[in-house]
């Protein structure tokens, strides 16, 4: 399964009962990508108290977090891979940035 199906298939299955608006649709759907996020750090935090990571519990959380993030794709009209591609644009321009601050940086005498 792609990420493009499985947003096409999570939208199908996410049916926000009671919502009207587009708004609340997308609050809704942010608010669960919010928990589910939170869910993610409680994991990471139980492994810190307890010194132990519970993979298992972690990718559950993960896999929701991911439910969340494509629903919101969808709602948008947008294909999640597009989004990732789009992601991937940003990141490299940011380190190729900061690769060229550094550089100059380094050429001015400031950092070694």
């Amino acid at each position: 399964m792609t990420i493009d199906e499985y947003a096409q298939w999570a939208a199908a299955v996410a049916k926000p009962g009671g919502l009207g608006s587009r708004f609340e649709v997308l609050a809704y759907l942010s608010l669960g990508l919010i928990g589910e996020a939170g869910e993610v750090a409680d994991t990471i935090r139980r492994q810190i108290r307890d010194g132990a990571l519970n993979e298992d519990r972690l990718v559950y959380e993960l896999g929701d977090l991911v439910y969340h993030w494509a629903c919101l794709c969808a709602e948008l009209g947008r294909l999640p891979s597009e989004m990732l591609e789009q992601s991937q644009r940003n990141i490299e321009a940011r380190l190729a940035a900061r690769k060229s601050t550094t550089a100059t940086r380094h050429e001015c005498g400031g950092e070694e």
